[in-house]
């Protein structure tokens, strides 16, 4: 394919990337009602959940705030819901530049990094009710939160994507080792400072500044590390195995090979 049959190809994969997205975000800004109580539900779950007419409700600032919160929820949903087919998309314009065997790989890259981001999404939500807890639990009985929409719906998309992104750490350790940057025994020199770092980094994207949430996201993120060297452990193992079965395995660089009769 020439350059330009190139662009236009990349050019039909981010229309009908835009089309699913925008088919979700349609769906999502129709049924924003349902989605916009189920994402109430860590809130509501708190004792400072401000009650009006026998349902906790969060309140807007302005008259154009339940339009706002509509179009919020619609993209929200948009991309999430349509993750599948435009990560698909994606895959479908780089398949033909691939071998294969890493075409294989490929797929279980995709399959995988969706099951761990919505592993993430799914852990920001349980752990979200707590830190709301621990937050407008500060004030005590001295002050009665009214919590602005906007500001929760950003508060939760944030905390969801700060944790599916963060649980996509084991997939990218697995591949640089796949790829032969980075081995196993390097990985577990870096413990420490994967520890520091990943403190860090859950201190800076939480969007919450209560240790109990940096420590939600923390915490799993060093046990995935743990996981992505066991896996990179294996690895390294079956690919030392088979450069030990190799004939000419114990060779340097610099030495010539012996020529057997049969490979005349």
């Amino acid at each position: 394919m020439t350059l330009v049959e190139h662009l236009q190809e990349l050019r039909a994969r981010l229309v009908k990337s835009a089309i699913a997205f925008a088919a979700v975000a349609v769906a999502g800004f129709v049924y924003f009602r349902p989605i916009l109580r189920w994402l109430e539900r860590p809130f509501c779950a708190t004792k400072q959940s401000h009650v009006i007419g026998g349902h906790c409700t969060l309140v807007i600032t302005s008259p154009v705030g339940s339009f706002s919160v509509a179009l919020h929820v619609a993209l929200i949903v948009g991309a999430l819901g349509s993750a599948p087919i435009w990560l698909w998309q994606l895959w479908a314009f780089i398949t033909p530049g691939l071998h294969r065997n890493e075409r294989r790989w490929a797929v279980g890259f995709v399959g995988s990094s969706l099951v761990l981001f919505a592993g993430g999404a799914a852990f920001a939500y349980l752990v979200a009710g707590r830190a709301l807890a621990l937050l407008l639990g500060f004030g005590g009985d001295v002050v009665t939160p009214l919590v602005n929409i906007d500001r929760y719906l950003s508060f939760i998309s944030t905390l969801v994507l700060a944790f599916g992104a963060a649980f996509e750490l084991p997939l990218v350790i697995v591949i640089l080792n796949l790829a032969g940057l980075v081995s196993a025994r390097r990985l577990s020199s870096w413990r420490r400072m994967e520890i520091f770092l990943v403190t860090a980094f859950a201190a800076v994207v939480v969007p919450s500044p209560d240790p109990l949430t940096m420590l939600g996201l923390a915490v799993p993120m060093a046990l995935l590390y743990e996981l992505a060297v066991v896996i990179a452990r294996v690895h390294d193992r079956g690919k030392a195995r088979t450069a030990a079965a190799h004939p000419y395995a114990g060779l340097g660089d610099d030495e010539t090979s012996p020529l057997r009769m049969g490979e005349v």
